[in-house]
């Protein structure tokens, strides 16, 4: 037998006592935990009370599941972003232990293979990236599982508190790990999910506005992240085909499998799961209802309204063969909306009116729905109420109870609660719903208000009761049962259906009125023709600022706050301005693929309907639809003391005192900017030059010109707002000349303008008026347009005032 040398023994017992007492560090699972609380579930974990710890019990290695981060408690800030509920990413996520190390690794579901070939899914993997988002170290295992001190990522910032307090430019702001710890109130582990939660603060310096707003001490910032690790659904649950015509938000994924020839692109919609209990009756329960729980902190009467618009989604079920299958209950008081059991309806409050929205946790594999959220802003029925009060002077008395007004608010509420939820059922915006009468819930809805004949506000048609008729139609697409039959065929008869039955959609991008070209897609308007609406809207407008004043608001309110009110009537045409002005230079088209039958394509919207827009927003410069009654002008003071200006105000340079030309600038500018905007000039140029069947380029700047700069007034005031659109105008004309978003052809015709007004008004300043102040106004105006033709930019003496805030109404 071979001896061992001495010093390879001695080296080789050194080894082996440090592997051993390596293995012995390692402590059992049960040795390690034998004083923490446990959480048994999905991943089990540990709770240690002595130093505040949780560890998660891995003992799923390489499965993967979902990991959804959200923020339970948020910042209060719209103007942030940071709301309280807020989701935050969904990722597809496994464990993986390397050593004495288990990362925690994103998985890259964009790039796939869709094919039984194990080596050419591998090849997908090995060339795209994948993350790990987190590392831990293994402080205690045994032949299942490894435990892991799951604290840091925890106390982490997942959400991204601190990027978007600098994006927003709010401060910089680190996480304090000293003021941070696990919330265990709201950490629990169920069969499927294992829900996880921390609170968090933040310290920050040079703290922003909006932080300095809401927080109590700006330095510090404390919310609360929640981690959701969710167990994957079963396999079946098949996918339903995303049509751009349907009504639905998309689900993609890239395929490089696909064969040669087909698409790459694979797009589902994203929806919840739900099948009939018998396929075989037109009407059925389903296997299980979908179920939302609305936030139990919501006042009445806001939480009625709340519960009856969401109701109205059974109706749409209904129509797509299930009875019972969307239910709304109050969320139980031991319930965590953050659960991702649990799709809820939560009643968010900001310091500032803002945005509701709805949003989901959708497996990225397949786009079914797993969690609905909807976040409503409490503030949205105060603005309602502001705004009919603001059209209705409806306290004569000074302390009446607008039972009437605030009844519209409530139905604007109710549409409010069904849209939102609408879009947590996969459903997007469609903004062509109000020209076939309010057909949809997933619209933006203005209020359809009027004067009777005794002169009293009606609000009878203020907001849409129930499902549209796109609504029914929408949910048939996305929620049908088609066991037993042919579902591509039965989801073709459902598009045809909408085109016989007249229904349009257009979606978010098509619509809004910067650079939109499509004649019926608008957000906050009414009618099937925007320009007699518009009309419509300048008459209501006109009357409710005639009898603007005391009335409008209750004894023992400061008068000062009548300039606040006073705002969204001064603008209560501001969008019907902008469904109107996308007739101009317009193009009517659908989301068409091949096989339609007839092919719209893409139709110039005809001559004399541009004609119709164009006068109507010139209609929106005269002065005497810009004016401010005397009578307003002579009643709203300085801010009361105690008050102070805010966001809503008016914003002018009169100081304290309300500028009669504020307002009146920002709604011409409005109409400007919208009208000259360079994408729609270019159109309307091209148009001109396919067909002299089109309205052109020339026929626009004509008309605006001969409209703006030949105007004749009456009044002083009058005058000097003629004079302000001027400015106005001839400044748009300038910065487009001078922009590379303007074709040249374009560019030519609009200084071509400025010449021809630059001559005209310096020979009228001279010889044409004995009014010094109509003179010296044209010799400023030429004076700025020659500077601009010399240095090809306008002078920087004159700033626009910015429009007060207007989405959401």
């Amino acid at each position: 037998m071979q001896k061992i040398p001495l010093i390879r023994y001695i080296l080789f017992t050194v080894l082996l006592t440090m592997i051993t007492q390596a293995h012995a560090a390692i402590k059992s699972i049960s040795d390690f935990t034998e004083q923490m609380n446990h959480f048994p579930g999905y991943f089990s974990f540990y709770y240690d009370t002595q130093n505040g710890k949780v560890y998660l019990k891995v003992d799923k290695l390489k499965q993967q599941f979902l990991l959804q981060q959200s923020l339970p408690y948020g910042v209060g800030s719209n103007d942030i972003g940071l709301d309280r509920g807020q989701l935050g990413n969904t990722h597809l996520v496994q464990f993986e232990r390397f050593g004495d190390k288990v990362m925690l690794r994103a998985i890259n579901s964009y790039y796939r293979a869709n094919t039984s070939n194990k080596a050419e899914q591998k090849s997908i993997q090995e060339a795209f990236a994948s993350s790990i988002l987190a590392g831990f170290n293994v402080v205690a295992q045994n032949s299942e599982a490894a435990l892991i001190d799951y604290t840091p990522y925890l106390l982490s910032d997942v959400h991204g508190v601190s990027r978007t307090l600098a994006a927003r430019k709010q401060g910089n702001f680190n996480l304090d790990e000293s003021r941070s710890a696990v919330y265990i109130e709201r950490s629990k582990a169920f069969m499927k999910n294992t829900e996880l939660e921390a609170v968090l603060t933040f310290k920050g310096s040079q703290p922003g506005e909006y932080i300095r707003q809401v927080s109590a001490d700006p330095y510090a910032l404390t919310v609360h992240m929640h981690h959701s690790l969710i167990e994957l659904p079963d396999d079946n649950y098949t996918p339903r085909a995303f049509h751009p015509q349907s009504g639905y938000w998309s689900i993609e994924h890239k395929d490089y499998a696909a064969p040669l020839g087909e698409s790459m692109l694979m797009r589902y919609i994203p929806r919840h799961r739900l099948s009939k209990k018998d396929p075989t009756l037109p009407i059925s329960e389903p296997v299980e209802p979908i179920t939302y729980y609305l936030d139990p902190g919501v006042p009445e009467p806001v939480k009625t309204a709340l519960l009856d618009g969401a109701k109205w989604w059974d109706d749409a079920f209904a129509q797509a063969g299930y009875k019972n299958a969307f239910i709304v209950k109050v969320l139980p008081d031991n319930a965590d909306p953050m659960d991702i059991r649990y799709n809820v309806i939560q009643w968010v409050h900001r310091a500032t009116r803002g945005w509701s929205y709805g949003s989901s946790v959708i497996d990225p594999r397949t786009g079914e729905i797993l969690k609905g959220h909807v976040t409503l802003g409490s503030l949205r029925v105060r603005q309602d109420i502001l705004i009919a009060e603001a059209l209705a002077a409806p306290y004569l008395q000074g302390n009446e109870v607008a039972k009437t007004l605030q009844a519209m608010a409530l139905d604007r509420i109710r549409q409010l609660s069904a849209h939102e939820i609408g879009h947590t059922l996969g459903i997007a915006h469609n903004f062509s719903a109000s020209v076939a009468d309010r057909a949809s819930v997933m619209d933006y809805p203005h209020p359809l208000v009027g004067f009777n004949d005794k002169g009293e506000l009606d609000v009878s048609r203020g907001y849409a009761h129930g499902m549209g008729q796109w609504d029914t139609q929408v949910i048939k697409y996305g929620y049908s049962d088609f066991t037993g039959f042919d579902e591509s065929k039965g989801l073709a008869a459902i598009l045809a259906d909408n085109q016989n039955k007249g229904l349009e959609f257009i979606s978010d991008s098509d619509a809004r009125a910067q650079g939109g070209a499509h004649p019926t897609a608008h957000l906050w308007d009414n009618g099937s023709s925007p320009s007699e609406e518009l009309r419509r809207v300048l008459e209501v407008r006109k009357q409710a600022l005639a009898q603007f004043g005391i009335n409008n608001i209750k004894t023992g309110t400061a008068l000062s706050q009548l300039e606040e009110m006073l705002v969204p009537l001064y603008l209560f045409h501001r969008y019907q301005v902008e469904s109107v002005v996308k007739l101009i230079a317009g193009v009517d088209y659908d989301y068409e693929v091949r096989g339609n039958s007839p092919v719209k394509g893409a139709l110039v919207v005809a001559k004399k309907q541009q004609q119709q827009a164009l006068s109507a927003i010139l209609s929106t410069l005269k002065a005497d639809n810009l004016l401010l009654p005397e009578s307003v002008l002579a009643l709203i003071p300085p801010k009361a003391y105690g008050e102070s200006k805010n966001r809503e105000s008016v914003i002018g340079r009169t100081g304290l005192t309300l500028d009669a030309m504020a307002l009146p600038e920002v709604s011409a500018q409005h109409s400007l900017s919208l009208l000259l905007n360079a994408q729609r000039l270019n159109r309307l140029a091209q148009q001109q030059a396919r067909s002299e069947a089109f309205f052109s380029l020339d026929e626009l700047l004509a008309q605006l010109y001969e409209q703006v700069f030949k105007v004749q007034t009456t009044t002083t005031m009058a005058q000097k707002i003629a004079q302000r659109v001027q400015l106005l105008t001839a400044k748009q004309f300038a910065d487009l000349i001078a922009s590379d978003k303007v074709e040249p052809e374009v560019q030519a015709q609009l200084r071509y303008y400025l010449v021809k007004l630059s001559e005209e008004y310096q020979q009228r300043s001279l010889f044409g008026s004995v009014d010094v102040g109509e003179s010296a106004f044209k010799q400023y105006l030429v004076e700025q347009i020659n500077q601009f033709l010399i240095n090809g930019a306008w002078p920087m003496n004159f700033k626009v005032l910015p429009i007060p805030p207007g989405s959401p109404i």
